[in-house]
């Protein structure tokens, strides 16, 4: 599961302004913030550079959380 709609709902970003940073198609963006598809890790990196571009605040763990995180790490 990932943050993606959460982080640019936050920050009052448009799907339609994300989807046209990220120069893809509204499709794409949409199955990735539904999570009926993963994206890689370039295409994460790719998000978050876009999402901060467009005045969001955020890392590439806030929008994909690690699946299990090391309790001893916090």
């Amino acid at each position: 599961m990932n943050n993606v709609r959460k982080i640019r709902e936050g920050a009052r970003i448009s799907q339609a302004a994300l989807r046209r940073q990220l120069n893809w198609n509204q499709s794409r963006l949409a199955n990735y913030e539904a999570g009926r598809r993963s994206p890689g890790l370039e295409e994460a990196r790719l998000i978050v550079a876009a999402l901060n571009a467009l005045g969001a605040v955020c890392v590439l763990d806030d929008a994909f959380p690690p699946a299990h995180r090391n309790k001893d790490a916090a």
